[in-house]
C-alpha cells in the first residue's frame, strides 16, 4: 500500500529514497512577495490577499511536506489558490462583484511609491481577480508569480498547452478591461457644469465691482 506524504518518515533520507524532497520550512520566507501579489491578484484586496497568505503558509508549515516534481514556488501557489477556493466555499460566496470591490481597501502601499502607480495597481489586480478561475489561476501563475508555462501546468494541474490557452485570453480580458475607455460625461451634466462655472464667475465679478 502506498503510504501518503502525512504518513511518511520525516527525514530527508526517506524522502529521496522516495524520489522527492520534503519542503524546507526555512525557505519558504523567500517566495513570500511573491505569493502576496499573487493573493492580491485573486482576491483583489491587500487585506483579504494578507490573510490569504499567512493562512496558506499555517496550512503549509502544519507538517512535513513531501514534493516530487514541483519547485517550492509551484507548490505554494498550489496551496495559495487550493486554499483560496476553500475560503470562498467556507464563505459561501463567489469572488467579489465590481460594486463590492469599488469599496474594497486600496492595495498596500507598499508595493509602490507613487499614488497614481497604485492607483494602475488596484485596478490591474481587480481587473485579474474578476477573470473566470481558471483564466485567472493561468495569469497569476505565469505573469504575477513567475511561473514558466511548464511549471504553471504542474501547479495547477492541467497541460502545459491549456495553460498557455487561458493565459492567452486571460491577457486579452485584462487588457480589453484596464483600457476600456471611460463613459463620457453626458451631455446635460456637461451644461450644467457649465453654467455652474458661468454663475460662478458672474457672482465673483459682480462682488469684486
Amino acid at each position: 500500500m502506498r503510504r501518503s506524504a502525512r504518513n511518511w518518515p520525516l527525514s530527508d533520507d526517506a524522502a529521496a529514497g522516495a524520489g522527492g524532497r520534503l519542503l524546507q520550512p526555512d525557505a519558504l520566507s523567500d517566495h513570500v512577495d511573491r505569493l502576496y501579489r499573487a493573493a492580491c491578484a485573486m482576491c483583489g484586496s491587500h487585506e483579504d490577499a494578507e490573510d490569504l497568505v499567512q493562512e496558506t503558509y499555517t496550512r503549509v508549515l502544519a507538517k512535513r511536506r513531501l514534493l516530487r516534481s514541483e519547485d517550492d514556488l509551484a507548490y505554494l501557489l498550489r496551496v495559495l489558490r487550493n486554499t483560496h477556493v476553500s475560503r470562498l466555499r467556507a464563505a459561501g460566496r463567489r469572488p467579489v462583484t465590481d460594486r463590492e470591490r469599488d469599496g474594497a481597501d486600496e492595495i498596500d502601499p507598499r508595493s509602490t511609491a507613487r499614488p497614481e502607480a497604485a492607483l494602475e495597481t488596484r485596478e490591474l489586480f481587480a481587473a485579474i481577480a474578476a477573470l473566470p478561475a481558471h483564466q485567472r489561476d493561468a495569469l497569476v501563475a505565469v505573469d504575477v508569480a513567475g511561473l514558466s508555462y511548464r511549471e504553471a501546468g504542474r501547479a495547477l494541474r492541467v497541460k502545459e498547452a491549456t495553460v498557455t490557452t487561458r493565459l492567452h485570453r486571460a491577457r486579452q480580458a485584462v487588457a480589453a478591461r484596464v483600457l476600456e475607455p471611460q463613459p463620457a460625461t453626458p451631455a446635460p451634466a456637461r451644461a450644467a457644469a457649465s453654467r455652474g462655472r458661468l454663475g460662478r464667475s458672474v457672482a465673483h465679478k459682480e462682488h469684486r465691482t
